[in-house]
């Protein structure tokens, strides 16, 4: 079994001169604590967690993973930042098969996209903050393919308001 847990960045700031540079604003840093803290409550930890290196997707990595107790590294991933489905679901079958669970940090439209693409659900879409968890009856992550994974959950602040 293969796990993967796609997660939106955080609320960030408004910016039109460099979208990379984008801040996480007050908001978005509690939501994502919020959402660490869901995740160490049922006991949710990854083998990796890879991020795009937008500083507010790298940020919001950051803030979970300090809030479940990683204690590695954050890979971050040149090519989550601004990819289409087709992309990132490359750069998934290219996961090491070592891994079981991993964590995926990035940005919408292509967070929501792959998350239905590869699920059996229609989400719409997946909002600041948000964590669509996917489980896989795969050994490899090759063998990832459209429509074949199964929703664990999804979840994000505003279901909790």
């Amino acid at each position: 079994m293969k796990t993967i847990y796609f997660i939106r960045h955080s609320k960030a700031e408004k910016r039109d001169d460099d979208d990379f540079a984008r801040d996480l604003i007050e908001k978005g840093e509690s939501a994502a604590k919020f959402m660490g803290k869901r995740l160490k409550k049922h006991k949710v930890t990854p083998d990796i967690i890879f991020a795009s290196p937008a500083k507010r997707a790298l940020k919001t990595a950051n803030l979970l993973s300090k809030e479940i107790g990683y204690k590695k590294e954050i890979t971050q991933v040149k090519a989550l930042y601004d990819c289409s489905p087709t992309n990132m679901h490359e750069f998934i079958k290219n996961i090491d098969d070592e891994l079981q669970s991993v964590f995926i940090v990035g940005h919408n439209p292509s967070i929501t996209e792959i998350s239905e693409f590869l699920s059996d659900s229609d989400i719409g879409n997946i909002p600041t903050s948000g964590i669509f968890c996917i489980e896989f009856d795969v050994q490899s992550f090759k063998e990832i393919i459209n429509h074949h994974g199964h929703a664990l959950f999804f979840d994000y602040p505003k279901k909790h308001k």
